[in-house]
């Protein structure tokens, strides 16, 4: 595919215009503004090409934040399960609107963000999610994520304008999001018509092959002409998914009990997530000569999944790894010291170049 060293995650312009098409659709058809979810994607490298097409960044920390305010520009959304004193102040000097996670945050904060004219929301937790996993779930029985009594929300009426709901998980089915959108305006619409913005949150997933763009369009215009709000979305897997792979090459074949191919890369330090959550990576099923494909680390289940292909494998061949760009860069570690992926991004003419490559001194400097 190219001359770079493999491990290397590799961006692809022309698959990742597809979905910034879709998402400037949305835009224009419906009236919601798109901001990206750096906890997914935020390779920076790749901000020029995404920045024409979405209206910002939204975050989870301050490094996040002033990444969206340094490299992307544009609408700056600043959220936080917790601030601390000692980044209150440096948060606010890059937000446009800051999120609480609960009302002793606002109390805490909230007139400093009033001082310097920083627009205020908090974050409401519907008690409900499309998660299908309870370490994602919001929603989870004593969950820390927002907060969901209406008297208490409404008794910051006099200091916030708009609140996040961030209840969808990779949701795909429209009908799903549609009845639990129905379900939110039934229970706190009294208190959203009096907003003047509402955040809907990531995990709509309506960049995908056949997600019904224009009934979603419809909703939420209907829902902004409702309540009077202007809405956001925060797609974060729905902005980059399918545009990247992980390019990895073959170290070994061994034979035990059935054929393991050993690649330089780790599914512990490189794809996290699916680690996590126990999920394979999206193999090669082209061809009818099978291998479990592996990571080099001494962890024993460091296994990207189950590979078919054309002919028997041999060591040096390169495997490409799929869908290889949501919490995977951001979430990439030092682990067994196994070297880090460069990141590359291949242009829409075809050319490939490598972005960064990280050194035994990234390692080192890592630690102390």
């Amino acid at each position: 595919m190219s001359e770079l060293q493999t491990p290397y995650y590799l961006i692809d312009l022309a698959k990742l215009r597809v979905n910034m098409e879709r998402i400037q659709y949305l835009r224009e058809h419906s009236g919601a503004k798109c901001l990206l979810a750096l906890k997914c994607f935020a390779t920076w490298s790749a901000f020029d090409f995404m920045r024409p097409f979405m209206d910002g960044t939204t975050s989870s920390s301050l490094f996040e934040l002033r990444l969206g305010h340094e490299e992307f520009g544009k609408e700056t959304h600043a959220y936080s399960v917790g601030w601390a004193d000692h980044e209150i102040d440096e948060a606010l000097g890059y937000s446009h609107k800051i999120i609480f996670n609960s009302l002793g945050q606002l109390d805490r904060f909230g007139a400093k963000a009033a001082e310097r004219g920083i627009t205020m929301g908090l974050r409401l937790n519907p008690r409900f999610s499309t998660s299908g996993f309870d370490l994602a779930d919001p929603a989870r029985p004593f969950s820390r994520l927002g907060e969901w009594d209406l008297p208490r929300l409404e008794s910051a009426l006099d200091r916030i304008s708009g609140v996040m709901i961030h209840y969808n998980c990779e949701n795909g089915d429209f009908d799903l999001f549609d009845a639990q959108l129905s379900r939110i305006e039934a229970e706190f619409g009294g208190f959203l018509e009096k907003l003047d913005w509402v955040s809907l949150g990531g995990g709509i997933h309506f960049t995908g092959d056949g997600y019904p763009l224009d009934r979603l369009a419809a909703r939420l215009k209907a829902f902004q002409q409702k309540f009077g709000v202007q809405l956001f979305l925060e797609p974060g897997e729905a902005s980059i998914t399918k545009s990247s792979s992980l390019e990895v090459s073959v170290l070994d074949v061994i034979h035990n009990g059935k054929d393991v191919a050993i690649v330089d890369s780790s599914i512990e330090a490189h794809m996290l997530d699916l680690l996590i959550y126990r999920e394979t990576a999206k193999l090669p099923q082209d061809g009818n000569h099978a291998y479990q494909i592996a990571g080099k680390t001494c962890l024993a289940g460091d296994i990207f999944g189950e590979g078919r292909f054309p002919a028997p494998l041999q060591i040096g061949d390169q495997i490409s790894i799929a869908d290889a760009a949501g919490y995977t860069m951001v979430k990439k570690n030092w682990f067994n010291g196994v070297g880090m992926p460069s990141i590359a991004i291949r242009d829409e003419d075809g050319t490939i170049r490598e972005v960064r490559r990280f050194s035994y001194d990234d390692y080192k400097s890592s630690l102390s």
